[in-house]
C-alpha cells in the first residue's frame, strides 16, 4: 500500500526546453514544484536561446514524442496538463491524439512569439492548435498579441469570444504588451461577465512569465482549486515572482519562482 504522505499531485507538462532556464520546461517545473505538485515533462522542441535572443528551434521526432506521453499516461495518476510551445503541426496532432480521451484539465499557453520577439510557431502550427487543441482545453492563456494573432481580431473582447467559440472553456488574456499604466488581465467564460484583474506594471522586461503563470494555474487545478480561484492565485504568484525577479544574464529578468 502506498502511503498518501509519499504522494504529490502530478502535472503533465508538454513544452519546449530553454537552456538558459528562464522559460519553458524548467520554468514550469519550478512553478509547479513551488505549488507542492510534481511536474512530469515531455519536451516538444529544443531551442538555442539566452536572456537576449533565440536563434534556433528543433522539434522532437513525433514518434518518440508520442511514446513518451503514452508511457507517462499509462503509469501515473495525472491530475492536470499544461501545454506550452509546441514547435510543429505534427506534434500538435500527436498531443491531440494522446489527450483526446482524458478527462484532466488542460491549460494551454499558446507560445507564438518569444519575449525577445522571435516567432516560435508557424501559421500552420497555430491553425492546428485552434482546430485540434482548443476543443480539449480548459483554459487558454494568451497575451494580447497572441490573442490577436490566433483570432485575426484586434478587439480583445471579440478575440476572447472567438477563442471560446473554438471550444476552450475559458480564456485569460494577459495585458503586459498593452500601453496601459497598470497591467490588466481579463478572464472570460461563455456564461459569465468578464473579470478584470489589475496589477502594478513593473519596469523590467521578463523571460518566462507566461510559462510561470500557465503552469501555476495547472498546479492549482491539480490541487483541486476551481478555475477562477486557480487563475486568481496564479496571477498573484506570478506577479510576486516578477517583483522579486533575478538578474542572471545580460538581458531580460527571470521570475524568481522561489522568491520566499
Amino acid at each position: 500500500m502506498v502511503n498518501e504522505k509519499n504522494k504529490k499531485p502530478i502535472v503533465l507538462v508538454i513544452a519546449g526546453h530553454d537552456p538558459s532556464g528562464g522559460a519553458g520546461i524548467q520554468a514550469d517545473i519550478e512553478s509547479i514544484a513551488n505549488a507542492g505538485c510534481h511536474a512530469t515533462t515531455v519536451i516538444t522542441s529544443l531551442t538555442a536561446q539566452n536572456t537576449n535572443t533565440i536563434t534556433n528551434i528543433t522539434p522532437q521526432d513525433s514518434i518518440f514524442f508520442r511514446e513518451q506521453i503514452k508511457l507517462l499516461l499509462d503509469d501515473m495518476d495525472i491530475l492536470a496538463c499544461k501545454i506550452g510551445m509546441i514547435g510543429s503541426p505534427e506534434l500538435v496532432d500527436t498531443i491531440h491524439d494522446a489527450l483526446s480521451n482524458t478527462e484532466i484539465p488542460i491549460v494551454l499557453d499558446p507560445v507564438i512569439n518569444s519575449e525577445t520577439g522571435k516567432n516560435l510557431s508557424s501559421e500552420k502550427t497555430y491553425e492546428k492548435i485552434i482546430s485540434s487543441l482548443l476543443p480539449l482545453t480548459t483554459i487558454i492563456t494568451p497575451n494580447t498579441v497572441e490573442a490577436k494573432i490566433l483570432t485575426n481580431c484586434e478587439d480583445l473582447k471579440f478575440a476572447a469570444n472567438k477563442l471560446l467559440n473554438y471550444g476552450t472553456k475559458a480564456v485569460l488574456i494577459t495585458g503586459t504588451h498593452e500601453a496601459t499604466n497598470d497591467v490588466i488581465n481579463t478572464f472570460y467564460t461563455k456564461d459569465s461577465v468578464p473579470i478584470n484583474y489589475t496589477w502594478e506594471r513593473l519596469s523590467n522586461t521578463f523571460h518566462g512569465s507566461g510559462c510561470t503563470l500557465s503552469s501555476r494555474i495547472a498546479a492549482n487545478l491539480a490541487l483541486g482549486d476551481n478555475l477562477e480561484k486557480a487563475v486568481k492565485d496564479a496571477q498573484k504568484y506570478t506577479w510576486e515572482t516578477l517583483k522579486n525577479g533575478l538578474h542572471l544574464g545580460k538581458g531580460q529578468i527571470y521570475p524568481n519562482r522561489f522568491f520566499y
